[in-house]
C-alpha cells in the first residue's frame, strides 16, 4: 500500500515547548504516513534534545532564504497561475480587517504561501496539517486558495477562544477539510463560532504523551511533602496564586516543599513575592528544565501542582499522571475531563487562593498509600485517553479521508 504524504507546516518547529508535535509527527509516520516538515522560522533556535536537533534537519523554513527567497518564488507562482495569486491576495486583505496584525503581515503570509506551494508541489504532497489556528494556519488557507492542498489544523486553547474573531477562526475553519479539537471542551468552543452545518468538520483528538513519561517501573510516593508546579512562569498559570497559598499553608504551620519548574516573564515578580513571604527555604524555582529534569521533579514529588486560570488541556497534568501522580488543579477547560476529584486528584475553583491552601493542606495530610491508589487510577486514566499511537491512528484516517474527499 503506498504512502499518503501529508506536510505539517509550523510556525516555528522543532520547539521545546511543542514537543507534542513532534511526538505526534514520529507517531503518525508509523501508520503509513509520509510527512515533509516545513517550518516558519526556528533553523537557528537553541536546541538540546537530540531528537530535536535530528528534527530540524528534516525542516525546511521558509524564512531562511530571507526576502529574496520569497520573492522568487513569488514571482514563479504569480507568473504561472496570476488568477489564483490575485485571489490569495484578496483573500489576504479581506483577513487583515480588524485582524490581530495589521494589513502587512498578511500580505507577507501570502509570500510564504507561495514557498510553501511550491515545495509542496516538488514533494507531491496531498494534504497539509497545521497546529494552532494563527498565523501558519492562515498560510495553509492561503496555499489552498493558490491551489495547493486540502489542510486541516488542530486547535488547543486558550488562545484560539480568546480572540477568534481576531485571527478569524471561522474563516480559516470554513476553507479546512476538518479541524481537531483536543478535547471535548475545546470542541465546544470551536462550535461556538461556526455554523451547525459545519459541526461535523470538528473532530476530537487528544494530544498523546510520550512513552519516557509511562514506560517505566512504578517509582513510589516520596516521604518529604514536596509539590511541583511546572509551566511558563506568567499569569494564566496562577504561580503568583500558589505563592499566596503557600504562604498561608506556612502560617498554619503545615509543612511543605514547592517547586516551581520552569521560567516567564513573571519570574521576578514570583522571586520578589517569595523573598517578600519569607519562604525562600520552602520554595525553589528551577528556571528553563529538560523533559528529564521535569519526569525527575515530578518523581520527586507527591504532586503536580497547576492553579492555572486559562489553559486548554496541559501536557503536563498527563505527564504527571503517567508518572502515576495525583494532580491538583482547577475546574477550567478540559482539565476536569482528566482529574476527578477524590479519585485521581482534587479541583478547587479558579483563583480562590483560600480553596486552594485549604486543597493543599487536606491533600498533605493524606497517608501515601492512598496516594499510591490515586497515582495508579491517574495512570490508568491518562493512557486510555492520551495514548500516543492510539491518537496517531485516529489522525491518519482523517488525513486518509481529506485525500480521498479532495
Amino acid at each position: 500500500m503506498n504512502k499518503i504524504k501529508v506536510a505539517y507546516l509550523t510556525t516555528q518547529y522543532p520547539k521545546v515547548s511543542h514537543s507534542f508535535i513532534r511526538r505526534e509527527i514520529l507517531a503518525i509516520e508509523t501508520n503509513n504516513v509520509e510527512i515533509s516538515r516545513i517550518s516558519i522560522r526556528g533553523w537557528g533556535d537553541e536546541l538540546v534534545d537530540p531528537i530535536d536537533l535530528e528534527e530540524r534537519t528534516k525542516t525546511q523554513y521558509v524564512l531562511q532564504n530571507g526576502v529574496a527567497g520569497l520573492l522568487m518564488a513569488t514571482s514563479q507562482v504569480l507568473f504561472s497561475r496570476p488568477i489564483s495569486f490575485f485571489k490569495a491576495l484578496g483573500l489576504a486583505f479581506k483577513l487583515g480587517v480588524r485582524a490581530d496584525r495589521s494589513w502587512p503581515y498578511h500580505f507577507i503570509y501570502v509570500l510564504e504561501a507561495c514557498q510553501v506551494l511550491l515545495w509542496l508541489e516538488r514533494r507531491h504532497v496531498q494534504h497539509m496539517h497545521v497546529h494552532f489556528g494563527t498565523n501558519a494556519t492562515e498560510v495553509a488557507l492561503l496555499v489552498r486558495v493558490l491551489g495547493g492542498p486540502s489542510y486541516s489544523f488542530t486547535i488547543h486553547g486558550p488562545d484560539e477562544f480568546d480572540k477568534p474573531e481576531f485571527i478569524k477562526l471561522a474563516e480559516k475553519i470554513n476553507g479546512s477539510a476538518f479541524v481537531v479539537a483536543i478535547s471535548s471542551y475545546c470542541r465546544s468552543q470551536i462550535f461556538r463560532w461556526i455554523p451547525y452545518s459545519q459541526w461535523s468538520k470538528v473532530k476530537e483528538v487528544h494530544c498523546g504523551i510520550e512513552e519516557s513519561f509511562h514506560n517505566i517501573a512504578p517509582v513510589a510516593i516520596p516521604a518529604r511533602p514536596q509539590l511541583v508546579c511546572v509551566g511558563r512562569i506568567c499569569e494564566q498559570k496562577g504561580q503568583l496564586l500558589l505563592v499566596d497559598a503557600a504562604n498561608i499553608l506556612a502560617k498554619r504551620g503545615v509543612d511543605f516543599e514547592l517547586v516551581l519548574g520552569g521560567d516567564g516573564e513573571m519570574r521576578a515578580e514570583v522571586e520578589a513575592q517569595v523573598k517578600q513571604y519569607g519562604l525562600t527555604d520552602k520554595v525553589r524555582i528551577t528556571g528553563w528544565i529538560s523533559s528529564d529534569q521535569v519526569r525527575a521533579e515530578i518523581l520527586n514529588s507527591k504532586a503536580l501542582v497547576l492553579p492555572s486560570f486559562a489553559e486548554g488541556l496541559p501536557v503536563v497534568i498527563m505527564e504527571a499522571m503517567a508518572l502515576r501522580r495525583p494532580v491538583i488543579s482547577t475546574y477550567i477547560a478540559a482539565i476536569p475531563e482528566l482529574v476527578i476529584t477524590g479519585e485521581n486528584g482534587f479541583l478547587f475553583p479558579a483563583g480562590d487562593v483560600d480553596a486552594l491552601a485549604d486543597t493543599l493542606e487536606k491533600f498533605l495530610a493524606l497517608p501515601n498509600e492512598q496516594l499510591s491508589k490515586m497515582g495508579d487510577l491517574a495512570y490508568q486514566r491518562v493512557l486510555e485517553r492520551h495514548s500516543a499511537h492510539t491518537e496517531a491512528e485516529k489522525l491518519a484516517r482523517l488525513f486518509n479521508d481529506a485525500i480521498a474527499n479532495n
